[in-house]
């Protein structure tokens, strides 16, 4: 089981249903010789970047897969966890990145839906930040998101919904984190081929650099199924845990698999892999803009279809589904045993089943072994300011 923590991502498949790499292989064409080599190139550079920075991460897991043009350093990620926490990213000082993903709720903010700088309510919940650098695709419901530093820029610039509201501020937040001088020290080191280091795209990467780091695998369930610490988890949670990758019962594997919790993990060295959006009868239709994926294919067939989210520490981020409407893991349950409702895209794992009272509990009891304890206090995650910036 333990050689398993490496691969338990679904491998990517071809429209006939083969398996493919990066890129496939035509025996045809030189060109497709070329991109195959140059992808190669890329994975490798991206691997090795992985590789050479300290994950501290824990026996046989693989580091996260890196971009080429985004390499890790210990300086990046240091800038990256200073950025996180200032709240000079909003336009009017009033929150940060930390704002929505606190630290002692697992990176999550413990609100239905997520609010703005400016005291716009989101139509969404804050996801969770820990381990999204294995994740395929970012965010709710946005197949294109793939790379963190990208992603940045929605928070930051995005005006549907207003986040930190920058959008028009570019020079004036440069001007301010350029009088900072802890940023004066920090970004030529972290940049330091750059005469000119400040910049948007620069902070995008720094704090892409610093969401990379936040791994968590040191929970109960970590001690027990990975370092073999039989008394790690109780016999309830063991219970608990066939349940929840059994097929016939609960079934909760089919799309929280992987160690991640969360589907198909993308890792340094790995293979190409493809995300997976999932359409669970929460509603019968879902309109915009919780219209899941729908919203960026503009495919009828995508109406309803959301990322699962990561069940590590899942006890600690109520309410739950993308919009909170369901506040506790026991009316999670009951969604689920209900077989939700009768969505025209509703996923096929989606069917009514029923627990026996001692199999919910123990069920519960598993989710809460996913609890990473010494990721809600690491200092290599929390404020690095004395004050609130």
């Amino acid at each position: 089981m333990a050689r398993e923590i490496l691969h338990l991502q679904r491998p990517a498949r071809s429209s006939s249903g083969g398996r493919t790499g990066c890129i496939p292989a035509r025996r045809d064409s030189g060109r497709w010789a070329i991109l195959h080599a140059v992808a190669f190139l890329l994975l490798a550079a991206s691997a090795l970047g992985a590789q050479e920075f300290d994950w501290r991460l824990r026996p046989r897991f693989s580091p996260p897969q890196v971009p080429a043009d985004n390499a890790m350093s210990a300086d990046k990620a240091a800038l990256g966890r200073y950025l996180f926490y200032d709240r000079r990213l909003s336009v009017n000082g009033q929150q940060s990145c930390a704002s929505c993903h606190r630290q002692e709720l697992a990176f999550t903010d413990g609100l239905a839906q997520a609010k703005g700088t400016t005291g716009e309510v989101h139509p969404r919940s804050s996801m969770s930040l820990v381990n999204i650098a294995y994740a395929p695709t970012l965010t709710w419901a946005d197949p294109n998101l793939t790379d963190l530093a990208p992603q940045a820029l929605g928070p930051m610039f995005g005006t549907e919904p207003v986040e930190m509201g920058l959008k028009g501020e570019e020079q004036a937040l440069l001007t301010r984190l350029r009088k900072e001088p802890v940023y004066q020290d920090l970004f030529p080191r972290a940049f330091p081929e750059q005469p000119s280091p400040i910049t948007v795209e620069n902070v995008t990467k720094a704090l892409a650099a610093f969401e990379r780091t936040i791994i968590s695998t040191r929970s109960p369930y970590d001690r027990y199924r990975y370092d073999g610490v039989e008394d790690a988890i109780s016999a309830a949670a063991k219970r608990g845990e066939k349940l929840f990758f059994s097929g016939e019962k609960a079934g909760c594997s089919q799309c929280h698999g992987g160690w991640t919790f969360a589907g198909p993990v993308r890792f340094a060295g790995g293979p190409a892999t493809e995300a997976e959006f999932h359409n669970t009868g929460l509603r019968e239709i879902y309109k915009a803009p919780n219209n899941g994926i729908e919203r960026h294919t503009g495919k009828p067939s995508d109406n309803g279809k959301f990322k699962a989210p990561t069940l590590r520490n899942i006890a600690l981020t109520a309410p739950y589904m993308h919009d909170g409407s369901i506040p506790t893991l026991e009316s999670v349950l009951d969604h689920y045993a209900s077989g939700g409702k009768a969505s025209a895209n509703k996923s096929p794992a989606m069917r009514a089943h029923k627990l026996s009272p001692q199999e919910r509990a123990d069920l519960i009891e598993f989710l809460k072994t996913l609890t990473d304890e010494e990721l809600l206090r690491d200092p290599r995650w929390s404020d690095p300011w004395d004050a609130p910036r």
